[in-house]
């Protein structure tokens, strides 16, 4: 999709970058690369450096008759459940080079070369974690029997979160919510809309934005897991659609500034390396739903 087109080639660049800079292309393009950075709630308290911060989630109000507060000489509290998302992942990206190429190509020319590799690694990870903590914490849909078509389940799964009332929301509208498909199930939504006399859709574009309402999203980091069953065979369980608000999972990400490299002990190679920390959670979960298959091996 086209936010994967965002990450730049560091390598074109016609002056020397600074580390400092590159630092900061290899953040805004893990940014621009992330489908979770535009999911993921943002509203916190605290430094992420410090390795936790808080997120609160506020109550609905209640109308009550007038002159309650008067009569009882106070109002009703705000109730806001606090919730700590502990960055506790600690990830590096560590790797050696010859000191013939630090020689060649200078500090900043090696780090150029090697910036937009490690974008995707931490691209990737992100994403997979975000998406998995989604699917972990998410209610499993079951479309109705006898219904197989990829726009009725949608719709019908869009119906389902739409409908969420308890103390938290009274219903969800349709603009708060983000659909992320595998590229399998996003193709079939898309080929059913090329076959309308009239989608409002451009059918020669990639991406078709949104449907009845809601954003769509195709996405290759989706979760499948495994598991053996039967003693011999393997159960496979393919995350083929989540369903949630937006900012209902928090993934804090800290990332440390590229140092000088390293001369590793007893050899003429040095080591450059970005170490970041992040930590996943949902913050949300009865506004996550997820639509699964599994198979049998």
């Amino acid at each position: 999709m086209a936010r994967t087109n965002a990450i730049s080639l560091l390598a074109g660049a016609s002056t020397p970058a600074t580390l400092a800079e590159i630092y900061g292309r290899v953040i805004e393009n893990v940014q621009k690369s992330t489908l979770s950075t535009t999911l993921k709630s943002q509203l916190y308290t605290g430094n992420p450096a410090a390795g936790s911060v808080e997120f609160k989630r506020f109550v609905n109000s209640a109308s009550k008759a007038y002159g309650t507060a008067r009569a009882a000489a106070k109002g009703d509290k705000v109730t806001a459940p606090p919730t700590t998302v502990n960055l506790n992942q600690h990830k590096e990206i560590v790797e050696e080079v010859a000191k013939f190429d630090l020689d060649t190509f200078g500090v900043a020319g090696v780090m150029q070369r090697r910036a937009d590799n490690h974008v995707v690694s931490m691209s990737a990870e992100l994403d997979r974690a975000f998406f998995a903590q989604a699917a972990a914490d998410g209610t499993a849909f079951s479309p109705a029997s006898g219904v197989t078509a990829i726009q009725e389940i949608v719709e019908r799964m869009i119906q389902t979160l739409e409908t969420v009332h308890n103390d938290y929301v009274d219903g969800v509208d349709r603009s708060m919510m983000d659909l992320v498909l595998t590229p399998a199930k996003y193709g079939l939504l898309r080929t059913f809309l090329d076959t309308q006399s009239n989608p409002n859709v451009d059918t020669a574009g990639e991406e078709f934005g949104m449907y009845h309402g809601v954003r769509v999203y195709s996405c290759t980091r989706m979760p499948v897991t495994t598991e053996t069953v039967e003693e011999t065979k393997t159960k496979t369980t393919v995350t083929d659609a989540l369903l949630m608000v937006r900012g209902a999972v928090a993934q804090p990400v800290v990332v440390n500034q590229y140092g000088d490299p390293e001369k590793i002990q007893l050899s003429n190679d040095y080591a450059v390396s970005l170490f970041y920390d992040y930590g996943t959670k949902a913050l949300t979960p009865d506004l996550i739903f997820k639509l699964q298959t599994s198979t049998t091996a």
